[in-house]
């Protein structure tokens, strides 16, 4: 399903919702699709259940996932989701909080704007 980087500073489940996350945006997931169940999962990934538990709950909070009781978990539709202001806004912090950490490390504002072009022609496949 996908590889887990554990070097990463990333937690294991932070790294578990972002991955599904861009499973379901960028259509690998279709709306609708059944994820495997958490156990199927966490023996997939060789992690702990209540770690691939806890990233559903969190795809589940942020609309990208939902549980029908004994049938599973689903990926949402997607395809109508509007730009929640709550969720931009949040977002918005966790890039602020990157750029400042860039900063921090020496890379110049040129730079910085090439990261983001680089990340931003990545990702053009996902509408």
């Amino acid at each position: 399903m996908f590889q887990l980087d554990l070097k990463s500073r990333k937690s294991i489940y932070e790294q578990v919702v972002d991955n599904l996350k861009e499973m379901i945006i960028s259509g690998v997931l279709k709306s609708g699709e059944k994820l495997p169940s958490v156990r199927e999962l966490s023996r997939m990934l060789t992690v702990n259940p209540n770690t691939v538990q806890k990233a559903y709950r969190e795809l589940e909070r942020q609309g990208y996932v939902y549980t029908s009781s004994g049938l599973g978990t689903f990926a949402a539709d997607q395809a109508n989701a509007n730009a929640d202001p709550k969720k931009v806004a949040e977002v918005m912090d966790r890039i602020r909080n990157e750029v400042a950490e860039l900063f921090y490390l020496g890379v110049t504002p040129p730079e910085i704007r090439r990261l983001f072009e680089e990340v931003l022609n990545e990702k053009e496949g996902w509408k």
